[in-house]
């Protein structure tokens, strides 16, 4: 605690000596909601008017923790996913197994079901697990990506126990006709394909994106799990090795295709429609502890997705009015087949899942004189689901069906209320309930506040506290085997508090980093433990307590007119205590970190850029031990840290026709070994060259 708190110092004192008093941010940000309107003003919607202001965030944002991502991280790494730019650039957990493997994000200590998504306001959590797989979103397809920490979930959706992460799309501004092509080929018979066509004019905006990647993913690998003997001639033991072997079975096949089109009225009205498809082929390796053969077995999961949007927003000087209405189809298949000794796959396991949500959703906002912003909202999704597994053999060795057919409508509305009495001071309190099946959550208040200490500097404090409220998944009640209808809905508080500070002189330098402190105490936490019968089951955990520090750090300097500089940093400490009651006597869990998540995480990113030259080198680190006890085994250990760098080096080329971009990337760079969690071995350091196209015909960009 003592060395967070010597870093915490140091990170913020020279920028407190050095403070000079820069402009915040306008007060009518562009957020997902308004994403693009800049483009539009011109062409007849009204505008929002815009007051420059000193040193205070902006009343939508008034005490919220949010992490922006910056347009540049998510193209800069371009053959790589959003669990790759949230891995490198935020202080939140990614759990990932590998490129186009399963990826989860974590806050604060949470699990990766307390971490909400939504893209275009929808939420995509998956209903049966209650997560989302980063590893299926494509960065090429967001343009704008933020983080809400902890508390500050609650502004925006509820059961966001650890967070929120909001991705969205945006017009693509073009004047006329525009196209971008990127041709990407890397080790492992790797090649991935990116294209975008975008049509505009006054009124409409129109963009098709696609993405198709595809490799064997066959990598060497050195099998610390094995060990061979070395004999000497009588047989006699005189030696051993970990032998090196080729992770097979592990190839990928993922096709992407998102449609957009905007239309914008002249009088203040846009309409939007997105439309997101997903068709993925994936197989899954074998286990590093498994001694068959690739040929004798076959371990597919394949994926087949659509999520679409339309939207309604209606602007006025000091109102706004918008409506959502959406639709996802989600089916996805799980197929396990080993020989069994006749050279025949013989299928093991043969899972189908089938979700169909439809979803609706009305927001409000009002601004009275500047010092009021009010806020109303609803959203509605209705799932239905379909899960179930057509060969599971019983102890008496017939088949049976088993699964679940539930449908389950999920309610959540809210009320806000924004006051900044001055300048320095700003107030927000935030009412929400939500009901899932037939099931109500208590009233959820939330209440923050932020204050500008001082202008030098930019110098804000922040603080919050909230209830929080989350419900089991499907699948935490319902799948078979394991699936516990007698859970309880998850609960507690949170509170938070923090300091932000921006310096920065005029084509020189800008600095900017903040510091967060967080202490949450849930109640009947549920979470996934094994058991004696050889499955998992989800359990109620009486008492967690979560608490911990992040802190980040961004700087970007001239070094002379044409070199440039920037950094960014990352630190999370972020223990997550089990302080409930022994489940066994021999329980020792209580009082340790819970499974799965990291109590340390830090991250470090360094772009230089010298006329088309730019360097690029990204830095992630994650330190995880676990306890887990349930009512029959304990587990303790401590897994391989995480270490993982990337250095990438581009070039660009304006000709006249056309701008080109060349780039490599070393992916591992230093060629780290470590295993994922479910012992399957992890990508060897690789590279990837990529060639970039984009004409300069008939497209005029802002």
């Amino acid at each position: 605690m003592k060395t967070t708190a010597l870093f915490l110092w140091m990170l913020l004192f020279p920028a407190l000596l050095r403070a000079q008093g820069e402009p915040a941010p306008s007060d009518v940000p562009e957020t997902p909601q308004n994403a693009g309107a800049g483009e539009w003003r011109g062409k007849g919607a009204i505008a929002i008017r815009e007051v420059p202001v000193w040193g205070r965030r902006p009343m939508k944002s008034i005490g919220v923790e949010e992490t922006k991502l910056d347009s540049a991280i998510l193209k800069e790494n371009i053959a790589l996913s959003m669990a790759d730019a949230l891995t490198f650039n935020t202080p939140v957990f990614v759990k990932q197994y590998g490129r186009a493997t399963l990826s989860t994000v974590s806050f604060r200590g949470t699990g990766p079901s307390h971490t909400q998504v939504t893209w275009n306001g929808m939420r995509i959590n998956n209903p049966m697990l209650g997560m989302t797989d980063f590893s299926m979103i494509p960065s090429y397809f967001i343009d704008d990506a933020s983080l809400l920490h902890g508390t500050s979930s609650v502004s925006e959706t509820g059961g966001g126990l650890g967070g929120l992460v909001k991705l969205s799309t945006a017009p693509a501004a073009a004047d006329g006709f525009g196209l971008q092509y990127i041709q990407g080929i890397g080790m492992f018979r790797t090649f991935d394909e990116f294209l975008r066509l975008t049509w505009g004019d006054e009124r409409w905006q129109v963009s098709t994106r696609a993405v198709y990647q595809s490799s064997a993913n066959d990598y060497k690998y050195r099998n610390r799990d094995k060990k061979e003997n070395i004999y000497d001639d009588e047989m006699n033991i005189v030696g051993s090795y970990y032998p090196t072997e080729r992770n097979k079975s592990g190839a990928f096949d993922d096709v992407h295709v998102l449609q957009e089109v905007y239309y914008n009225t002249g009088k203040g009205d846009r309409f939007g429609l997105n439309a997101w498809y997903i068709n993925s082929n994936r197989e899954l390796p074998l286990l590093t502890t498994d001694y068959a053969d690739d040929t004798q077995f076959e371990n597919r999961q394949r994926e087949h997705t659509l999520r679409s949007v339309l939207s309604w927003d209606h602007y006025r000087r000091n109102w706004k009015a918008a409506a959502k209405a959406g639709y996802v189809h989600s089916w996805t298949a799980y197929d396990y087949r080993r020989d069994k000794g006749n050279g025949i796959l013989e299928a093991m396991t043969r899972s189908r899942s089938r979700i169909n949500t439809l979803y609706g959703q009305a927001d409000g906002e009002y601004s009275v004189g500047g010092k009021w912003f009010f806020t109303a909202g609803l959203s509605a999704h209705q799932h239905f689901v379909e899960s179930a597994d057509k060969n599971i053999i019983r102890q008496q060795g017939d088949k049976a069906v088993v699964g679940y057919d539930k449908g389950r409508i999920e309610l959540d509305g809210s009320l806000s209320a924004k006051w900044r009495p001055t300048e320095r001071l700003g107030l927000s309190v935030v009412v929400r309930e939500a009901m899932y099946g037939t099931s109500w959550s208590p009233v959820i208040p939330a209440f923050f506040a932020d204050c500008l200490l001082s202008r030098r500097g930019n110098v804000v404090a922040k603080a919050s506290v909230s209830r929080n409220y989350r419900f089991p998944t499907l699948n935490d009640l319902y799948f078979l085997p394991g699936g516990n209808p007698g859970l309880n809905s998850e609960k507690g508080i949170a509170y938070e508090a923090g300091l932000s500070f921006a310096v920065g002189k005029e084509g020189a330098y800008t600095l900017s980093g903040s510091a967060s402190w967080y202490d949450q105490h849930i109640d009947d936490w549920i979470l996934w433990l094994p058991t004696a019968k050889g499955f998992f089951s989800p359990v109620n955990i009486k008492k967690v307590h979560a608490y911990g520090v992040e802190i980040r750090a961004d700087l970007a300097a001239s070094l002379t007119r044409e070199l440039k500089i920037n950094l960014n940093g990352t630190f999370s400490w972020a223990p997550s205590i089990n302080e409930g009651e022994p489940m066994s006597p021999a329980d020792r869990s209580v009082g340790k970190q819970l499974p799965y998540e990291p109590e340390y995480s830090a991250t470090a990113t360094g772009r230089l850029s010298w006329r088309s030259w730019g360097l690029l080198y990204q830095f992630c680190y994650y330190s995880e031990r676990y306890t887990m006890s349930s009512n029959d085994i304990t587990l303790t250990g401590r897994l391989t840290p995480y270490l993982m760098s990337n250095l990438s080096l581009e070039k660009g080329l304006s000709l006249r026709w056309a701008d080109l971009t060349l780039k490599g990337t070393v992916n591992n760079l230093f060629n780290e070994e470590y295993l994922s969690v479910l012992s399957r071995p992890m990508p060897r350091m690789n590279a990837e060259f990529f060639i970039g196209i984009k004409p300069k015909w008939g497209t005029k960009k802002r």
